[in-house]
């Protein structure tokens, strides 16, 4: 696969605003931010560059093409607990993207020492679910209308977990 996984860098901010940008809106609802705005990412990148993000593309050429995210909270009671963060372009997903950056996260929560990690993401996102269930995450609660598209639709978000140990 030509499709090269690497971290997040200080310069990827503008590839990464069109890859989001170029994801169906529904991809991002799992996000407690709208990714498609310069200063989200921007704000990814501060959390990155103060060790509360680990991140890493996929790269097709000079666009990227999927992203993951290692998410901590350092000062908080859950500093065991890691998000796990994952979007794939909808071209390239079933191709194994997911699963190479999926894989490099569980790299660096091993480094990191994690106890558990969680996903989140839409009741619908049956690929997704499939493939986190496949790394072993449970499903572990359903929150009934937690998100709301720019339409007024509510929807399902599912929290999946994995109890982490190397």
């Amino acid at each position: 696969m030509p499709v090269t996984i690497r971290r997040f860098r200080p310069d990827d901010v503008e590839a990464m605003l069109r890859f989001a940008r170029g994801l169906p809106e529904h991809d991002l609802l799992f996000l407690g931010r709208d990714l498609k705005h310069r200063k989200v990412i921007e704000a990814w990148q501060e959390a990155v560059e103060d060790g509360f993000i680990d991140s890493f593309v996929a790269e097709d050429g000079d666009a990227i093409v999927g992203s993951c995210a290692l998410v901590r909270d350092p000062l908080g009671w859950s500093t065991h607990v890691g998000e796990v963060r994952l979007l794939v372009s909808p071209q390239l997903r079933g191709q194994g993207v997911g699963r190479r950056l999926l894989e490099e996260i569980f790299k660096v929560a091993e480094q990191r020492e994690l106890k558990k990690l969680v996903a989140r993401m839409t009741s619908d996102q049956r690929g997704a679910i499939q493939l986190f269930e496949e790394h072993g995450f449970r499903s572990e609660a359903r929150l009934k209308d937690q998100v709301m598209d720019r339409d007024g639709a509510v929807h399902d978000l599912v929290l999946l977990s994995l109890p982490f140990s190397a």
